[in-house]
């Protein structure tokens, strides 16, 4: 058990160490699916999370995740409340998230149809294939310094 008195705050900073298993680059904080954190009188707490998209297939992992960190950290009762409405959108990425994006060479979303290479920031990219690794990426290519990269869709 937590020896201290829980607050949403610490909760918080628990949560930005777990990572999202399809880019663990980022954390699910960074990712912007953490919604609310709720703590009751006797120290239950509810994470509220938005998956991606309804079907994603790493939210079962994510929701894990979350409960095996929050009781490591000695939170006995942890509640899981997956929310789909409003449903997830890339605006909720931190600017961390899109900097750890860009750093591990995926193109954060971009509401502009110039899509900056990672690497070498260059604006001469084309976009190999609609689908990347995951639904919500998608290949492209940078035709300056020659690297294929994943640019993260705006969903």
């Amino acid at each position: 058990m937590v020896t201290a008195k829980l607050d949403k705050a610490t909760v918080h900073e628990w949560l930005e160490k777990v990572l999202d298993p399809e880019v663990p680059a980022l954390s699910i904080v960074d990712l912007g699916i953490v919604r609310d954190v709720e703590i009751d009188p006797e120290d239950t707490v509810t994470v509220t999370l938005t998956p991606t998209y309804s079907g994603c297939p790493a939210t079962e992992a994510i929701e894990t995740s979350v409960v095996n960190a929050l009781k490591k950290r000695g939170v006995g009762a942890v509640s899981i409340k997956r929310v789909l409405s409003p449903p997830w959108t890339t605006d909720w990425i931190t600017d961390s998230g899109r900097e750890k994006l860009r750093r591990y060479g995926i193109a954060p979303p971009s509401p502009s149809l110039d899509i900056a290479c990672p690497q070498c920031e260059s604006l001469d990219t084309e976009r190999v294939s609609e689908f990347g690794s995951t639904a919500c990426k998608a290949s492209w290519r940078c035709r300056e310094c020659l690297e294929p990269f994943e640019y993260f869709k705006c969903l």
